[in-house]
């Protein structure tokens, strides 16, 4: 197996995956949308709310608020030492108390850990003249395969395309016109590949030739791989701890065989 990054801006990681079988890229790109686990809003108690919204509402937006993850010094709330009763190791406190006329955003709100908090400038409701909104929220770890809210990134995968022109090709300039993505270019008189990568496979330039002079492939053995974080968790550490959660998966399946 080899990887390789191919690009990497904010909170999106491209990695270059070979000699892997696709059903292995594809367990890594479903452990990390199920088993990663991330911080997000489970309880709130609303002491005063007259806004526009009821609080269900309002709960549920804070539910899918991302929040920075820390997961060194975070546990399961139901593994914790304190049996699920919520302290410091397993949930995070956040409290808020605004008053309009204002819009609320997800930085209003305060969190008991400094480097632990919501994502900045996700509007959560507009506040009008002398309306309120105060409540405390607990967030706990959880998974995926829970709620959407715990996911930690989109991610997903395609084989590695690859395109021959043979030589019965008369650079007519068909496959150049039809080819959505800009792959194909006509220089000096041949036509030519260019950013091969961002090929979609959809075998749009080898329909339209009529000489079948070219041929669109996706190799089964290399893949383009893309992780965009939600910003809970840095994408290269989403995909490494995938890598482990599968790993401590396989070994328990092999124990108990």
């Amino acid at each position: 197996m080899k990887v390789e990054i191919l690009e990497k801006k904010d909170n999106q990681l491209t990695l270059l995956i070979e000699d892997l079988p696709p059903s292995y890229v594809n367990t890594l790109r479903r452990c990390i949308m199920a088993e990663v686990p991330t911080l997000a809003i489970e309880n709130v108690i609303f002491y005063e709310n007259t806004s526009s919204l009821y609080d269900e509402i309002i709960a549920h937006r804070l539910g899918l608020i991302p929040i920075k993850t820390d997961l060194s010094l975070l546990n399961f709330r139901d593994e914790c030492t304190c049996k699920g009763k919520g302290c410091a190791n397993c949930t995070l406190r956040l409290h808020l108390d605004k008053e309009g006329p204002c819009i609320v955003y997800s930085h209003d709100l305060i969190s008991d850990h400094e480097e632990m908090k919501p994502l900045p400038n996700i509007p959560m409701v507009k506040l009008g003249r002398n309306q309120m909104l105060s409540f405390e929220a607990e967030a706990i770890l959880g998974k995926g395969k829970e709620h959407a809210k715990w996911q930690p990134a989109v991610v997903s995968y395609k084989y590695y395309p690859e395109i021959k022109i043979s030589k019965e090709c008369t650079s007519c300039g068909a496959c150049i016109e039809a080819c959505p993505r800009d792959i194909l270019k006509l220089e000096d008189g041949k036509v030519e590949i260019q950013n091969l990568e961002e090929c979609i496979l959809c075998k749009s330039c080898s329909e339209a030739c009529e000489l079948n002079a070219i041929e669109v492939r996706g190799n089964n053995k290399k893949f383009i791989f893309r992780i965009e974080s939600v910003g809970s968790l840095p994408p290269e550490e989403i995909f490494s701890k995938a890598c482990e959660i599968v790993i401590n998966k396989a070994e328990e399946l092999k124990n108990l065989i």
